[in-house]
């Protein structure tokens, strides 16, 4: 299409109108006093309309996007230039624009808004896009066809030759929404737009850039659509200190993709693994949608929890569906630890008394025998009077991390055994820490004891014996026996009453409880002049003991032991 076949499809009311024009547009040269616009001359700040075509800001965007500055346009969000393609292309109760289904929801919203049909394309069941049924929906009344690529809800991307097919076949206005582009791996489409002059790019600031709080959307387009636009938006349409703020931020920082995307695969395997989760669709995009067996439960457990994702299973499409953004790691882990509850179906600590739930996946090996395979987890629930614990382990550190007692220190030494141990670990401690810090360290130390033994199963292939560890002035001994004896020697002493909110007399006691409930031998001795680092050198010497004692595949027999059998 060239500019004429374009003019076509706007609506003759808007080719006619005048746009407001400011004295400021009319004027040439720098005008040091102004009395044009009613302002106020009392500069605060504030006082002056801001540029009403950001002039500046998208200078700086066009040598970002390596495109024209002519090519831009920058609305109160990527909703705004949505509406004004209806403005300008569509005439009410007359013409319709057509876009997939399931996809963003403000494309019918702005359609029905403006008194256009909006028709709907369903996509195929494994989210790819039906070509021929898109272009097929068209008549001699559609205007406006919409594509968001990376789609959301579903989180894929559709490939580039079927896009240029599509943008090329129509006979109206092709707008693709990449505002997950960022996160994609495959290229944006704006070195089409020289080439597709029907085609409306739409980006932004929201996403990867971290300003949705701003309200910046990008549209990019021919300089004629773009002019289009401007002559339609409302004249200051981008507030001042908006503009300013986004001009920081854009010559400060880079969008942040490569966190996002880790956190994005991580969460996807793990999700994968829990029971219930029937489906993680595949994204390029800083969400994931997540098919599960009972959508509104897994909601409400979540909601319960603090923890507000997007419920999708009412959309056609995304039947039993939940669509979960990615959030930092602390955030995705308790999101995470959460979805772990609901899968072991395990109710809120403090209604029932202690459960376990345990994994062992069994695989054949190269030569046909079976063995035991990576995953080492179990989940278990203890509740009394006093607390209420859910411990989940995962000894081949395929899941999440989350640690929660209350108690601050205590969560720190916690924290010191899972980054030292290479396993991962859930705490969700609650106890009656107005009373004293005893119980719920003490059956801290019970549960996770037992979660370890779970896990550990048989026990076949580990290599059983774990020893270590110096911490700067200090030195901290730690012997480790998973053999099935129990036997507990304990050589610290400790002169302060507290180490940050923890009693010093709890940390023997917390060693001695995990090793009754794990049924280990334990020997911890640790010297040295500052208190903390010794406490430090006794969590971290019992971690790599811990990772020591139950890495597999050590020997070739089910556990080390001279007799052949314990």
């Amino acid at each position: 299409m060239d500019t004429k076949d374009i003019e076509r499809l706007v609506r003759p009311n808007i080719l006619a109108m005048a746009p407001y024009s400011t004295a400021r547009d009319e004027c040439e040269g720098n005008p040091e006093i102004f009395l044009d616009a009613n302002e106020s001359p009392y500069d605060n700040g504030f006082n002056r309309y801001p540029d009403p075509h950001q002039k500046k800001l998208k200078m700086k965007v066009a040598a970002i996007k390596g495109i024209g500055a002519e090519h831009i346009f920058i609305g109160n969000g990527s909703d705004e230039a949505i509406d004004l393609a209806y403005r300008v292309f569509c005439r009410p109760g007359i013409d319709n624009a057509i876009s997939i289904s399931p996809t963003y929801g403000m494309y019918g919203v702005a359609a029905a808004t403006n008194d256009v049909e909006f028709r709907e394309v369903p996509l195929r069941k494994d989210f790819s896009l039906d070509e021929e049924a898109l272009l097929a929906a068209a008549d001699e009344n559609s205007r406006l066809l919409f594509i968001c690529c990376p789609n959301n809800p579903t989180g894929n991307s559709f490939p580039k030759e079927q896009l240029l097919r599509i943008i090329s076949a129509f006979k109206g206005i092709v707008v693709i929404d990449e505002a997950y582009i960022d996160f994609s791996s495959g290229a944006s489409l704006l070195a089409e737009l020289d080439s597709h002059r029907n085609l409306i790019i739409l980006q932004t600031f929201s996403k990867a850039w971290g300003m949705a709080g701003l309200r910046v959307g990008l549209a990019f387009a021919s300089p004629y659509i773009t002019g289009l636009f401007s002559n339609v938006k409302y004249p200051y349409n981008i507030n001042g200190l908006t503009q300013e703020i986004v001009m920081k931020k854009l010559e400060t920082s880079v969008p942040d993709t490569v966190n996002i995307v880790r956190e994005r695969e991580r969460a996807a395997k793990a999700l994968s693994e829990y029971r219930g989760i029937m489906e993680v669709c595949p994204s390029d995009a800083n969400f994931i949608l997540v098919k599960c067996v009972d959508p509104k439960g897994l909601y409400k457990t979540l909601i319960r929890n603090g923890i507000i994702v997007r419920d999708r299973s009412g959309v056609r499409g995304c039947e039993g569906c939940l669509r979960i953004s990615i959030g930092t790691r602390k955030e995705n882990d308790r999101m995470l630890y959460t979805v772990g509850k609901w899968s072991s179906g395990l109710s809120p600590a403090g209604t029932s008394e202690e459960r376990t739930v345990s994994e062992t996946a069994v695989s054949p090996d190269e030569t046909g025998t079976d063995r035991t395979a990576e995953r080492r987890r179990a989940t278990v629930f203890r509740a009394t009077s006093e607390t209420g614990i859910t411990i989940m382990t995962d000894l081949d550190g395929k899941g999440p991390c989350f640690i929660s007692t209350g108690i601050g220190f205590f969560d720190h030494m916690l924290d010191q055994i899972v980054h030292h141990s290479g396993i991962s670990m859930l705490v969700d401690a609650k106890g009656d820490l107005c009373v004293d810090e005893h119980h719920t360290i003490e059956d801290t130390a019970i549960v996770l004891g037992k979660a370890v033994s779970e896990a550990l199963g048989s026990k076949a292939g580990i290599a059983r014996y774990g020893f270590v560890l110096p911490m700067d002035e200090s030195e901290a001994s730690v012997l480790l026996d998973f053999g099935g004896r129990i036997d507990f020697r304990w050589d610290a002493e400790f002169s302060r009453e507290k180490i940050g909110d923890m009693p010093t007399e709890m940390f023997r006691h917390f060693f001695k409880s995990f090793a009754e409930s794990a049924g280990c031998n334990l020997h911890i001795c640790a010297k040295g002049e500052n208190e903390h680092h010794k406490i430090e050198g006794i969590f971290k010497a019992f971690a790599r003991a811990l990772k020591a004692a139950i890495s597999r595949d050590a020997f070739p027999y089910s556990l080390p032991s001279s007799k052949g059998v314990l």
